[in-house]
């Protein structure tokens, strides 16, 4: 019988992780079918023991649900530090996992940058900010969080703070903080379809040295990564983060090696459309 695997989140319909994860099974001839399923907050716990009872084969989820589901699946050490759980493995039990950093970090040294020592500025406080904070604080980043709501930003900072150099800060200073900072990396929602002129950040704030990453990767190429090159700002866009924490969700529930650029393609061939 084909074994089922989804992506929760609310919202949903902008996720390319069909896309991406039918592609490899298909190249790898395994009788497994990926689905998107828009899940509240509310009902996450009903959805995951659900699919769970179901016989799924595992989960991604998105947001606004990385930090509920850690008090719904048991985690594993990375993703109990962290926070924040992104990947869910249903064989034996329900396992938590979090596999966000990992593909941020590949996505960002892909493009050339070495992060130990970088003065890195995450915008936004939620699940990805904080799965992407820590894996770039314990590899030697000098990490700051801004946030509308400073409060939050000051409280991830802290937990962040465990595993390295961090600190939090509200927006108020966000242009002396792109000024000094070499990477700024967008881990809000701003510039997602539909809403595509939003973007944290324009050309006037950017400098030529900043390398600027967001995580949101539809459109293909956001507001903020058309702004970042205008002002001469080496760009890394949110598909690679997509790929590599999806490749490693992969591993996860399969023990599969996946065929990253197969995925890749998939995705890339999605956006173009």
């Amino acid at each position: 019988m084909k074994k089922i695997f989804a992506v929760f989140g609310d919202p949903i319909e902008h996720s390319l992780s069909p896309v991406m994860h039918n592609a490899a099974f298909k190249a790898l001839g395994m009788d497994c079918a990926y689905h998107a399923f828009r899940v509240s907050k509310e009902n996450l716990e009903d959805a995951i023991k659900g699919a769970h009872a179901m016989g799924f084969g595992g989960l991604n989820l998105t947001v606004p649900l990385k930090e509920e589901a850690l008090k719904i699946v048991e985690p594993d050490t990375i993703a109990a530090v962290m926070g924040a759980v992104n990947t869910v493995d249903l064989k034996d039990g329900i396992r938590g996992y979090n596999t966000d950093g990992i593909g941020a970090e590949k996505a960002l040294v892909d493009a050339g940058v070495k992060i130990e020592g970088a003065k890195v500025l995450i915008v936004g406080a939620g699940g990805a900010a904080r799965g992407i904070g820590f894996q770039l604080a314990s590899d030697g980043a000098d990490v700051t969080i801004a946030n509308r709501t400073a409060e939050r930003a000051i409280q991830l900072a802290e937990d962040v703070a465990l595993v390295g150099n961090v600190r939090g800060c509200g927006l108020g200073q966000l242009d002396d903080l792109i000024a000094s900072a070499d990477v700024l990396i967008n881990c809000t929602t701003l510039g997602m379809h539909p809403q595509v002129e939003a973007t944290i950040a324009t050309v006037k704030q950017m400098h030529a040295g900043l390398v600027v990453f967001d995580i949101v990767y539809n459109p293909l190429k956001t507001k903020l990564l058309m702004e970042a090159e205008k002002a001469g700002a080496r760009t890394v866009s949110g598909v690679m983060m997509l790929i590599y924490q999806g490749a490693e969700a992969f591993r996860i529930w399969t023990g599969v090696e996946p065929p990253v650029e197969v995925m890749k393609e998939a995705v890339m061939g999605a956006l173009r459309t």
